[in-house]
């Protein structure tokens, strides 16, 4: 008795012995399951693991079920992303059994559990071929043995890199100019009337100022390159004395300058023909204000301060009138200046023509002022010949403009140094100098550089579409979706590839053609299963040779 006694107690220890061994574990790990939640730039969860700003990131969980985990034991759980070229380790995540008295998670026996984690690798080159997989290590309660689980839970093939694809070459913003192909001349003279009188005096329309302003209109007239518009005239009645009064002065002195503009200055000048328009200001306050600002009287401010505190013209009158003194002087200096009316001719000049800039900056460029330069510019096909006028704008005018746009031309050929000394030359920092700036930044891979250069600049379009750049670079896709809108550029339609709007972005690729054009548009053919077309226009791509190394680790095309 005593013996079966013996032998079903050594039989019950072995029992527990075998069921306390982590090997147990080990040869149950299928039981185990594991999943993964890729993180991508757009929010959306993925299988697949997704580079994102230069980083890759994955949250993985295990499953353990009833009756698997030991209840005194340990498991070691390393998350580790091998790739063409090595692998890397991940944080250690440590689970121990439910009698254990440790601090890390435990697990049930009875119950099972399961535990999430997140885990994030810096990218590196090759790992467009890697491999997310969790090797697992069991050990006894006092961690004096040790047992491998022989194979690794594999969680996720391959990383989508497709955000690398961002082009950093900077778009750069040239500035314009203030060319006038029409401008605006006006000439103007002017008829005196005595106090409280509407005639005009015959001595008023024989003043050098009015003969001045007939021979304007005469040369205005025959100048081929010039169109006289429209004559006004515009009469006054100075702020003295009542309102109908005034009302009535201004009228009457209207119809006598209109009289005596048709009869004697269009009669002159032969402008009969041309529009004329006549009006009347009851009062001319403006007319006051403005002389007595420019007058050398004693009280001036203190006049000045009475027009800016009271709007109503009667008591304008009743309080200037009310300093007697300075109403004499008033009444001598500036009053009589407004009793008038105004004769002004609107003339439109007809600036040289595009052919004509073209043949002078051809034959004698030197005899152009800057805003000609800087237009005629434009009007040139080749950047070579546009980088000529800018010099001989930026040579003689030390014209701001002209070097901003020198070193847009370079920014755009890819000669980063010689922009910047273009750039250097700048003495307005206007917002194109900044955005410019933050162009070579990109181009020199400085984008913390770039990303402090466009903050200093306005709203501006280049400049958005650098930014909206930089932000996919940082993984922030729903800013850089929004500064991109409108753009119609590659990458806007990158964007929209990396935010799944793969219709939006194959309308802003068109037909593609270049080999950028044409990878972009293989990896929406791909994403939408149509790997026929997909497999067209990767040939097209894979004449360059860099497209061609890209697409044979390329995740989009695993499925081809």
């Amino acid at each position: 008795m005593n013996m079966r006694k013996s032998f079903l107690l050594a039989c019950a220890c072995l029992a527990m012995a075998a069921c306390s061994n982590p090997s147990k574990m080990v040869s149950m790990a299928d039981s185990v399951g594991t999943e993964v939640v890729c993180e991508t730039g757009n929010g959306t969860p993925s299988d697949v693991l997704e580079a994102v700003a230069g980083k890759i990131s994955a949250t993985y969980t295990m499953k353990f079920p009833a009756n698997y985990f030991l209840s005194e034991s340990f498991l070691n759980v390393t998350p580790v992303l091998v790739y063409d070229g090595g692998e890397v380790v991940g944080p250690v995540l440590t689970l121990q059994g439910d009698k254990i008295m440790d601090n890390y998670n435990a697990i049930s026996y009875r119950k099972g559990g399961e535990i999430s984690r997140n885990v994030t690798f810096n990218y590196k080159p090759g790992m467009e071929k890697a491999r997310l997989e969790l090797r697992a290590v069991a050990y006894d309660g006092k961690r004096s043995r040790q047992y491998k689980f022989p194979v690794a839970y594999k969680l996720a093939d391959g990383t989508n890199c497709t955000y690398m694809l961002v082009k950093t070459n900077g778009t750069p913003s040239f500035e314009s100019d203030e060319y006038q192909k029409i401008i605006l001349e006006q000439k103007e003279s002017q008829i005196l009337y005595n106090i409280n009188q509407s005639n005009v005096r015959n001595n008023q329309l024989r003043t050098e100022q009015m003969k001045e302003f007939e021979q304007f209109l005469k040369e205005a007239k025959n100048d081929g390159r010039k169109t006289i518009v429209s004559n006004d005239i515009i009469a006054y009645a100075s702020p003295d004395g009542s309102m109908n009064l005034n009302s009535k002065l201004s009228e009457e002195r209207a119809k006598s300058a209109e009289t005596a503009f048709v009869k004697v200055i269009s009669k002159k000048a032969a402008v009969k023909d041309i529009p004329l328009n006549v009006s009347q200001i009851s009062e001319d306050w403006e007319g006051f204000q403005e002389l007595v600002q420019a007058s050398d009287i004693e009280d001036k401010d203190l006049i000045l301060r009475v027009l800016s505190m009271y709007s109503d013209p009667a008591v304008r009158e009743r309080e200037i009138k009310n300093m007697s003194a300075v109403f004499k002087t008033l009444a001598d200096k500036v009053l009589p200046a407004l009793r008038r009316a105004r004769f002004v001719a609107n003339v439109e000049y007809k600036n040289w023509t595009d052919e004509e800039l073209t043949q002078i900056i051809n034959n004698n460029i030197g005899q152009l002022d800057e805003e000609a330069l800087l237009y005629g510019a434009t009007l040139f096909d080749k950047d070579d010949a546009k980088a000529e006028i800018y010099k001989a704008a930026a040579k003689k005018y030390n014209s701001s403009r002209a070097y901003n746009n020198l070193a847009a031309l370079c920014l755009k050929a890819g000669k980063t140094e010689e922009a910047e000394g273009y750039l250097a030359k700048m003495e307005d920092k206007s917002d194109s100098y900044y955005n410019n700036m933050a162009v070579a930044a990109m181009q020199e891979g400085n984008f913390d550089a770039a990303t402090e250069y466009l903050a200093k600049t306005g709203d501006m379009a280049e400049a958005k579409e650098n930014m909206g750049a930089l932000l996919i670079l940082k993984g922030d896709y729903k800013s850089a979706a929004s500064l991109l809108e409108g753009a119609g550029s590659y990458n806007e339609a990158l964007i929209n590839v990396l935010n799944g709007n793969l219709s939006k972005a194959s309308a802003l690729l068109g037909n593609g053609g270049c080999a950028c054009k044409s990878y972009l548009k293989a990896i929406i053919a791909a994403r939408q299963g149509n790997n026929t077309k997909a497999k067209e226009l990767l040939e097209i791509a894979e004449k360059e040779e860099k497209y061609a190394k890209r697409a044979a680790n390329d995740i989009e095309f695993a499925k081809l």
